[in-house]
C-alpha cells in the first residue's frame, strides 16, 4: 500500500463511518467488516475511531440482545454527527473535484511540448 493511499485512508475513516451510520445504525464489528470490503481498513482501526466519535459527541451508543451471544453495542449518528457528515461531504467534493482537475488526463496524455529526452520544450 502506497503512503498517499494510508494517508487518504486515515483522512475519511470518519466520514466513511458517518456516512455508513446516516443510513441505519450498527455495531463496530459489522462498521469495520463494510469498511474493510471497501477501503481494506484494519479491523481493530474502527474500536479507537468509534471511541472517540462517541467522545466527540458524533455517534451514540445502545444494547441491543444477540441471538448469537451477549449484546451488542449499537452506534447511531446524532445530528451533531450528521451536520458534521454534510460538511465533510461537501469538503470531500470541493477537494476531490480539485485534485481531478490538477491531475485530469495526466496519466494517460503524453507530456505537451515535450521534447525527445522527454524534458519540456523551452521553444513557443
Amino acid at each position: 500500500m502506497s503512503e498517499i493511499e494510508i494517508q487518504l485512508k486515515k483522512g475519511v475513516l470518519g466520514l466513511c463511518v458517518l456516512a455508513l451510520l446516516s443510513r441505519g445504525d450498527s455495531y463496530a464489528y459489522e462498521i469495520a467488516s463494510r469498511m474493510a470490503d471497501a477501503v481494506d481498513m484494519g479491523e481493530g482501526t474502527i474500536y479507537p475511531l468509534m471511541r472517540r466519535m462517541q467522545s466527540d459527541g458524533l455517534v451514540t451508543t445502545y444494547l441491543e440482545e444477540s441471538p448469537s451471544g451477549p449484546p451488542r453495542k449499537y452506534y447511531r449518528i446524532t445530528e451533531t454527527g450528521r451536520t458534521r457528515l454534510a460538511a465533510q461531504v461537501e469538503e470531500w467534493r470541493g477537494f476531490t473535484a480539485a485534485v481531478d482537475g490538477l491531475i485530469g488526463g495526466a496519466a494517460s496524455a503524453p507530456a505537451a511540448n515535450a521534447d525527445e529526452e522527454g524534458e519540456p520544450s523551452h521553444d513557443a
